[in-house]
C-alpha cells in the first residue's frame, strides 16, 4: 500500500478529510489519481508532511514539557490508573494513540499521575515492532 484514500491520510496525519483536501486546495500537499480515478495521497507525500512537523505534533507544541533525548515523546492526558501494592498502571491517551506504562506505585504517587493529568510517555528502546495491517492491498 503506497497510496491512500484521503480518509485514510487524514486518519495517518490525525487530522480531518476536509483538512487535506485544504491543504491539497492551497498546495500543501500533492494529490494523484488513482486507477479508479479517486485522489490518492502517495505515502511519500504523507512521510514528506510528517516530517514538517517536529517537536513532538500539535500537543506537544501547545504543552512543552522538560527537555529529553528520548525521541519517541508522546504528550497526552492520563484516563486511568490502577494501583496496587507495589506496582501501578498507567494509561495514557495522545492522540489517537494509547500507550499504557507499568510503574512503581511509589513513582506514579510522587508523579501524582490521576485521570486528566497532563503527562508525556516516552520510549527508548532497542527493539520495536512494526507490522503490516492485515486486510490490506499489500
Amino acid at each position: 500500500m503506497n497510496s491512500f484514500r484521503i480518509s485514510e491520510a487524514a486518519a495517518l496525519l490525525g487530522v480531518s478529510d476536509d483538512t487535506v483536501r485544504r491543504w491539497a486546495d492551497a498546495g500543501r500537499l500533492e494529490l494523484e489519481r488513482g486507477p479508479n480515478g479517486m485522489r490518492m495521497v502517495a505515502g511519500t507525500e504523507l512521510v514528506r508532511l510528517l516530517g514538517e512537523e517536529s517537536g513532538g505534533g500539535a500537543l506537544a507544541q501547545a504543552f512543552p514539557l522538560a527537555r529529553a533525548s528520548t525521541r519517541n515523546r508522546f504528550v497526552g492526558l492520563v484516563t486511568a490508573v490502577e494501583r496496587d501494592g507495589v506496582m501501578a498502571q498507567v494509561e495514557l491517551r495522545a492522540g489517537p494513540f494509547r500507550i499504557v506504562s507499568l510503574m512503581s506505585r511509589e513513582a506514579a504517587d510522587e508523579l501524582g499521575l490521576e485521570p486528566g493529568v497532563l503527562a508525556a510517555a516516552s520510549a527508548k528502546a532497542t527493539v520495536v515492532s512494526i507490522e503490516l495491517p492485515s486486510g490490506g492491498d499489500a
